[in-house]
């Protein structure tokens, strides 16, 4: 694989336009993970708004800890450390929409950044044509129970040429070149994500989840659709995604066995994988 332009501070900070975030940003040749590396540094005082980036990772994880493809030179892998919450937003809410407003945030940036729109798939994977591009993953601790800390994980395909997938992840993942059909500035693009990260967050302290549940609303590729959700401890289920509840819960409406029986209850999910049915 042949690396894009390689990440530069000077490059990152020279179009940067945010109050805070970004504002102490490392940047890493190689880390086992940008999420240990900025939990680290969290439980060490870091400040709100610090980010990690690197340019590769040795022990990228997703969700459930699944390894995260994490090749040097061609992707953005970059963790935000985040304190505080607005104060009349429950804690469960503020912590259940962080990761729908940051996947949202990186959908506006590419899509300000190089015009290829993506569409989310609750609650945090970026899809394009309905292939993975990218994911966020939250980690939280706390300095005490009224102060939240929340790293912010982000990694996203930008310049990987399809060959270059391994085997297995070719019919499921994708990149932002392939839709671009050009290099994309990897420095410019996180500088534009950070500050449309950061317009998220402060949306959500001002304002609550109203405006974001409307805008994550609309490019949500799972409602309407038919989905298995598969819980860890629990039966799987079937049903209709239909819509957002307001702690940003997929509300899943099951399908019954007889078609003339009344309406099955909405169920809300919070923790699952959510897998999208053919129709």
């Amino acid at each position: 694989m042949v690396p894009s332009e390689p990440l530069d501070l000077d490059s990152i900070r020279s179009t940067l336009a945010t109050t805070s975030l970004g504002h102490v940003l490392y940047l890493h040749r190689e880390l086992p993970s940008t999420n240990r590396e900025a939990l680290s540094l969290a439980q060490n005082s870091a400040v709100h708004g610090t980010v990690v980036i690197a340019e590769s990772q040795s022990g990228g994880y997703g969700r459930h800890g699944r390894t995260w493809f994490s090749p040097p030179g061609l992707n953005i892998y970059c963790s935000v450390i985040v304190r505080g919450k607005r104060e009349n937003l429950s804690l469960s809410q503020w912590l259940s929409w962080m990761p729908l407003a940051s996947a949202l945030a990186v959908t506006e940036a590419v899509q300000q950044m190089t015009a290829v729109s993506l569409s989310l798939k609750w609650p945090n994977d970026l899809l394009l044509h309905e292939r993975k591009v990218g994911g966020i993953l939250c980690e939280s601790s706390f300095a005490t129970i009224n102060e939240p800390v929340v790293v912010i994980g982000i990694g996203l395909n930008v310049n990987v040429p399809p060959v270059s997938f391994p085997e297995e992840l070719r019919p499921i993942a994708a990149s932002l070149m392939e839709a671009s059909r050009r290099p994309i500035d990897r420095n410019r693009l996180i500088a534009q994500l950070l500050l449309e990260l950061e317009q998220c967050l402060d949306e959500l302290r001002s304002s609550g989840p109203v405006r974001l549940r409307q805008a994550y609303t609309a490019r949500c590729a799972t409602l309407g659709r038919q989905v298995r959700v598969l819980f860890m401890n629990e039966q799987p289920i079937v049903g209709i995604a239909e819509t957002l509840s307001v702690d940003g819960a997929l509300r899943v409406r099951t399908l019954s066995s007889h078609p003339d029986s009344q309406p099955m209850p909405l169920i809300d999910v919070r923790a699952a994988d959510v897998v999208h049915l053919r129709e």
